[in-house]
């Protein structure tokens, strides 16, 4: 049931964002005596800020509320997914080339791990250059988690 709620939330999501310049990164649907709802959003080649987040919240609680989606009270929160969230769309790629990731991936059936500098996102790949000097290309379709490491300047 809480399955078919995330994907309907996520097509009204979808269909407020297609007027913006933003795009659904993912949605949660945590419950208790309250239920509430998380909206990640972002956008290609920017940031997004608190003015707009809030602009898409009024947006889509209006739609929610239209569709009858959620019974009973909730919360809304729409926001960017910040650096603690992994990366979980091809979108999100080329706006963090330049920074250091934490990668894990699937390569032969087996897991690995990766950390280094995103250096191009190609259509199939990303290119990390490694502490070493040396770059690794991995494919989109084996990247299991990217993790941006922040860095303190």
């Amino acid at each position: 049931m809480r399955n078919k709620v995330i994907e309907q939330l996520k097509e009204l999501a979808q269909s407020v964002l297609a007027r913006t310049d933003f795009f659904l990164v993912d949605a949660e649907v945590k419950g208790g005596n309250e239920t509430i709802i998380w909206i990640y959003i972002d956008a290609e080649d920017r940031g997004v800020n608190m003015d707009e987040c809030a602009e898409v919240s009024n947006e889509l609680s209006f739609v929610l509320d239209a569709h009858e989606l959620i019974n009973g009270k909730y919360r809304l929160n729409v926001s960017s997914p910040g650096l603690s969230r992994p990366l979980t769309d091809r979108r999100q790629y080329p706006k963090n080339k330049g920074r250091k990731a934490r990668i894990k991936y699937k390569s032969d059936g087996e897991y690995h791990k990766l950390e280094g500098v995103l250096r191009e996102i190609e259509e199939a790949n990303i290119i990390v250059e490694k502490d070493d000097g040396s770059t690794q290309a991995i494919g989109f379709d084996q990247l299991v988690e990217t993790k941006i490491i922040p860095s303190i300047n």
